[in-house]
C-alpha cells in the first residue's frame, strides 16, 4: 500500500520539505508516503476564487491513483486519536489498495473532491497552515505505523 498526499500548494519553505522528508523516509516501502503537489490557482486581486478551487479539485481528482481509497482532510471530518488512526491504517492496509489523502488550498477542497471521498478526516478543529498540515500528517502516519509495528516511537 502507498499513501498519496495530494495537496494544493508548491514551492514550500525548506523547513516544510525537511519535515515532510524526515517522516516519509522513516516509513517502509509497504507503507510508503508519496507527495503529489497541485499548483494553486491564481489568487490575484479580483480573481474568481471559486473557479480556482474548482480547477484545483479537477487536478486533484486527476492525480488520484486508480482504485485508491480517498480520504478528504476536512475540519468537519472525523477526529481520530493516534490509536484510532493506527487502526484505520491497518484497515486501509487490509483493503489492499492505495490511499489518497486530499488537502485543499486556501479556500478548502472542491465540492467534487468531497463528493469523491470515501471518508473525511479532521486533524484538528483548529485552522492549521497548509504547509504545517503536511508535516503533522506525515508525523501522525509514521506514529500510527509505529504503533502497528510495536515500535517504541509512540511511547
Amino acid at each position: 500500500m502507498r499513501l498519496h498526499l495530494i495537496a494544493v500548494g508548491n514551492r514550500m519553505p525548506g523547513w516544510v520539505e525537511q519535515g515532510w522528508a524526515e517522516y516519509a523516509k522513516r516509513l517502509p516501502a509497504d507503507c510508503a508516503l508519496v507527495l503529489h503537489e497541485i499548483a494553486p490557482g491564481k489568487r490575484t486581486k479580483g480573481a474568481d476564487l471559486e473557479r480556482a478551487r474548482r480547477e484545483e479539485g479537477e487536478k486533484m481528482l486527476a492525480a488520484l491513483p486508480k482504485g485508491a481509497h480517498v480520504v478528504a482532510l476536512e475540519v468537519e471530518g472525523h477526529s481520530w486519536s493516534t490509536e484510532q488512526l493506527a487502526q484505520r491504517l491497518n484497515d486501509w492496509r487490509g483493503q489492499g489498495c492505495d490511499v489518497a489523502l486530499l488537502v485543499g488550498g486556501p479556500e478548502g477542497l472542491a465540492d467534487a473532491c468531497r463528493a469523491r471521498a470515501d471518508e473525511m478526516w479532521s486533524l484538528s478543529k483548529l485552522t492549521l497552515p497548509h504547509p504545517l498540515v503536511r508535516i503533522v500528517l506525515a508525523e501522525q502516519i509514521y506514529r500510527a505505523w509505529s504503533i502497528t509495528q510495536g515500535h517504541p516511537y509512540h511511547r
